[in-house]
């Protein structure tokens, strides 16, 4: 335990704010009883942070076991009751609950580091759990002795000792704590892996936390200059959302993966989890298929859309554009706009020029229809609006909310930014619009 208070001397500093989490259990009694001795040199102001989960008939008690150390010990007690869980999965739901409650803690005292109670035997377990299951190159690393997460730095000073030197320590110094038997049941993953496997190790090492935290601490350090090395590919490779294929691979495989994690990060954020490594794997398949255009659907109702040498995610790409009266500026649902300006010298497909005694106003602006046909610029006949998609490499996702531009009538006089109709006039003819696709 010396090690953990020399670390709490070295890392905090005098007058500072300090947030303990604490159950009333071993681990967390023995981490408040250490904060106390910092305090002998330190001054600093120690506020015990309590979450009731409201599982246990005991838990009533636990709480006023904590809050009676807290006021003989000139603590600040602060406590939740946990009154409603959210989602099937309880252990995720109640460290949620759990850390938004420290996170208004720590921001209502403006402290300035949270400690936690995880120990040595936990770092193991996290990092055997998460092989087992799979994980990422941090997650493999378990916990982080010192981390950011919220805005706060969470400290985890118990981590260079395991349980029984813990328990040792409360023994010695009459600390008092209350047990709570649920960590015994083997109906938790985590238990199985603390009852049957931990005991095995440490028959072969007495030490093998030390072991683990080595590497641990080798694996946040690898991370640490991957994920330096990936920023500098990845704003080269992503741009506007967008994945430069060619780029892309032009990357080595490992910085590859790491780019497509970060992309789905910035997407997904919060809902990170509903993407595992077979979604990695999935946009390794897509990009490196020979295919031009294809389309694959993620969770959160998310696409990816692969369209020439580039890939993408988005959202709602199918939806509909009803017919209506095209009033400018109009917005697209892609964000592009379409706008009636007076002057251009362009005269790309960007540009659309016509000539109303030519056709019968006002303009409407649809989505395609079955069997849609036009008269294009310079060409006999008509032509098929499906054809015409093709021929410009549009994504089949995105030919049903490609904006098509017809006037009363019917006539299909422009397909923005890929074909002009016969009604369209060159910049010597006569005209009175001029439409514009930004």
């Amino acid at each position: 335990m010396q090690e953990s208070l020399t670390f709490l001397n070295k890392e905090i500093q005098k007058n500072q704010n300090i947030i303990v989490a604490c159950s009333g259990g071993p681990d967390s009694m023995a981490l408040l009883y250490l904060t106390t001795l910092v305090r002998l040199n330190k001054n600093i102001n120690i506020i015990c942070a309590h979450v009731n989960h409201n599982v246990r008939e005991e838990s009533k008690k636990e709480a006023l076991f904590v809050k009676e150390f807290c006021d003989k010990n000139n603590i600040i007690f602060e406590q939740m009751t946990i009154k409603k869980y959210h989602n099937d999965n309880f252990h995720a739901d109640a460290r949620k609950l759990r850390y938004d409650f420290f996170k208004k803690i720590y921001d209502k005292y403006q402290a300035n580091y949270l400690l936690t109670a995880h120990h040595g035997d936990d770092l193991i377990e996290t990092i055997l759990m998460r092989i087992v299951r799979g994980s990422t190159l941090i997650g493999y690393a378990g916990f982080n002795i010192k981390s950011e997460m919220n805005n706060m730095t969470i400290l985890r000073p118990l981590v260079f000792v395991t349980k029984s030197e813990i328990e040792k320590y409360d023994k010695e110094h009459g600390i008092s704590y209350v047990i709570d038997n649920s960590n015994y049941k083997d109906v938790y993953t985590r238990n199985r892996y603390r009852k049957y496997i931990l005991p095995f190790l440490k028959e072969e090492n007495n030490q093998v936390h030390k072991k683990f935290e080595q590497f641990s601490q080798e694996l946040f350090l690898i991370s640490s200059f991957l994920e330096k090395e990936v920023h500098k590919y990845y704003h080269q490779v992503v741009n506007n959302n967008k994945i430069n294929i060619s780029l892309f691979l032009k990357c080595d495989i490992v910085i590859r993966k790491e780019i497509l994690k970060q992309y789905l990060l910035n997407y997904y954020g919060n809902d990170i989890e509903k993407v595992t490594k077979k979604h990695v794997d999935l946009l390794l398949d897509i990009i490196n298929n020979k295919k031009v255009n294809n389309n694959i659907i993620f969770p959160n109702k998310m696409v990816v859309v692969k369209e020439n040498n580039f890939i993408y995610l988005t959202k709602n790409i199918n939806k509909d554009i009803k017919r209506q009266v095209l009033k400018t500026p109009f917005v697209l649902e892609d964000n592009h706009v379409i706008k009636k300006i007076k002057e251009s010298n362009q005269d790309g497909n960007d540009i659309c020029r016509l000539d109303s005694k030519e056709i019968s106003l006002p303009l409407y602006i649809r989505k395609r229809k079955p069997g849609d046909k036009m008269m294009v610029k310079n060409m006999k006949g008509h032509k098929n609006i499906n054809d015409i998609f093709m021929e410009h490499h549009i994504h089949p996702l995105k030919r049903d909310s490609y904006p098509i531009v017809e006037d009363e009538k019917g006539n299909i006089v422009w397909i923005p930014n890929l074909k002009k109709s016969q009604f369209n006039k060159t910049k010597t003819e006569k005209y009175d619009i001029i439409l514009k696709y930004y």
